[in-house]
């Protein structure tokens, strides 16, 4: 392109920003708050991002809520400061807003709006008994983490709070909730709350009578539908930002109100629309602090699987979801050991470039990683049967220890519990044609893509974006409101979004694939010395 031609696109660009001819989609993750503000071609215009960490206070795993909106102030104020350094404009105004973030957990209000108990968030894996009693009352599989078990294990456990309970609702619609005053939730992100009816898009209503029932006795009037929030699909108009939501997001009062909003998203369903996998026999992985794969469904499963989620599609499909509590955080933690290395070597390296350089090393290991086993639980991991989590690298005296098999088995150990839960929608007889792949991990080309390849045996392909992950998916969504008349979503990103977009596919590499099946039965077999040691080794007590 041109000098001139770039300037006329610069122009065009600032015009649209100016006007309000954008999308801004902001995803809380579990390590980063990512803002991301699209054209009208779903390009991506200006990025801002803040750092952020759950902590483990009292036993629980939890994010303040105050540090919630210092991390929204400060990743748009960088969005902002992009676009500003990019053309020149500051914007005002956007044509539609959308919020997503990690899906499930248990944040709960009274009726004056405060909150009751600190939030708990997906991590925690304190719910077993509530789980298993729900998953007997209703019949299909009620994961620990869902907002329902935490409910129900509170009441199990006479908290104080819950009589006093008036509205639970996930982050993503904590968040909208305060920007427009709407109690709202998208049904990808609800359906990780409560079980979602196939044909009506809403609650299983037959589910929330038997829960209502189950509970009259220890909470006599809780009527779950009451306190939960309401139901809505991609496309549906989900409220405008008030001027109280406008200054929380833009404390500078820059930032005008009465942008529409969409439903708010989990980061599951965001993940589906950042890969384009909405449509039956598709499919995603999605790996950050955790890891998940979702399955768009072509009939329902033939029985009950406890940690297999059955969720939706921001449209209101079924999917199978495999997810993981652990994902790519402790090899970033090995990484950033190697990273300490090369400095005090005095040859300091940032931190894209030692990613790259160990990553691309792992392709250079033996294909089972050379007898190297590691494993990556920082905490429970119910598809593993764990409780507690300890990383650990395992290895027999004849294995080979290199640096290329090391890193290796630690791309294969993000892999690790994925891989058991998908051998369980195998069994069951789940297909799917191709698996698109997106976050962090992936941004080093050709590495995870090829290794997931091999471990799942299928095809995985990673598009331009797939770095962005769900803020540019949920920006997606934003912008999908003014269409959603003209078209149903798969049909709006198979011909508006992803039509001609950068797409990169990898088929399974044979030897990859028997060398990753000998490395999981190793893997599998293994799980029995990290029991012992969660068993045996206590955490190392808080200073």
């Amino acid at each position: 392109m041109s000098s001139t031609e770039r300037d006329a696109v610069d122009a065009a660009v600032r015009e649209a920003i100016v006007a309000g001819r954008t999308s801004l989609g902001i995803e809380l993750g579990s390590t980063r708050i990512k803002a991301c503000l699209i054209g009208e071609r779903s390009d991506v215009l200006a990025v801002g991002g803040h750092a952020w960490e759950n902590r483990l206070e009292d036993g629980v795993w939890t994010y303040a809520l105050d540090d919630v909106w210092t991390g929204l102030q400060a990743a748009y104020a960088e969005l902002v400061a992009d676009v500003e350094s990019r053309y020149g404009v500051a914007p005002r105004t956007f044509g539609a807003i959308g919020i997503s973030a990690m899906m499930h957990g248990y944040l709960a209000f009274d009726a004056a709006g405060d909150l009751l108990v600190p939030f708990r968030t997906w991590r925690n894996t304190t719910t077993g008994r509530a789980a298993a009693e729900l998953t007997d009352l209703f019949g299909t599989g009620i994961p620990l983490r869902w907002s329902v078990a935490h409910l129900y294990q509170a009441i199990l456990d006479d908290e104080p709070h819950v009589p006093r309970v008036d509205f639970v609702t996930t982050l993503a619609g904590y968040v909208h909730w305060r920007l427009t005053g709407r109690r709202v939730l998208g049904v990808g992100d609800a359906s990780g709350m409560f079980p979602i009816d196939d044909a009506t898009r809403a609650y299983d209503a037959a589910l929330v009578a038997r829960f209502d029932a189950a509970v009259q006795e220890r909470v006599p009037g809780l009527a779950l539908v009451a306190i939960l929030p309401e139901v809505l699909v991609a496309g549906e108009p989900a409220g405008a930002l008030t001027d109280d939501g406008a200054r929380l997001l833009d404390p500078t009062g820059a930032l005008a109100a009465g942008i529409p909003l969409c439903p708010p998203e989990g980061d599951a369903g965001t993940g589906m629309v950042a890969t384009g996998s909405v449509a039956p026999r598709t499919g995603n992985v999605s790996a950050g602090t955790s890891i998940f794969a979702m399955i768009v469904l072509e009939r329902a499963l033939e029985r009950v699987h406890r940690d297999i989620d059955l969720v939706t599609t921001p449209a209101g499909d079924p999917v199978a979801m495999v997810h993981c509590n652990n994902g790519a955080s402790e090899l970033s933690a090995w990484v950033g050991m190697f990273a300490r290395f090369a400095a005090a070597a005095g040859a300091p390296l940032d931190a894209d470039a030692v990613f790259g350089t160990l990553f691309r090393e792992a392709l250079d290991g033996e294909a089972d990683a050379g007898g190297v086993l590691a494993y990556n639980h920082l905490s429970g991991e119910p598809v593993a049967e764990l409780d507690e989590g300890r990383p650990m690298v395992v290895r027999t005296p004849d294995s080979r220890l290199t640096l290329a098999n090391f890193m290796r088995a630690q791309l294969y150990g993000v892999f690790g519990s994925l891989s058991l839960g998908m051998r369980v929608l195998e069994d069951e007889g789940v297909g799917v044609d191709r698996m698109f792949a997106h976050g962090g991990v992936f941004r080093t080309a050709g590495v995870a893509q090829r290794l997931l390849a091999g471990a799942l045996d299928t095809p995985v392909t990673v598009s331009g974006t797939a770095s962005e992950g769900g803020a540019w998916g949920i920006a997606v969504l934003a912008a999908y409101l003014s269409a959603a008349g003209d078209a149903d979503l798969a049909t709006y990103l198979r011909d508006r979004v992803f039509d001609g977009a950068e797409l990169d596919t990898i088929d399974p590499d044979p030897a990859d694939v028997a060398g990753y099946a000998r490395f999981l039965d190793r893997y599998r077999a293994g799980l029995a010395a990290e029991r012992v040691a969660a068993a045996t080794i206590p955490p190392v007590a808080a200073t």
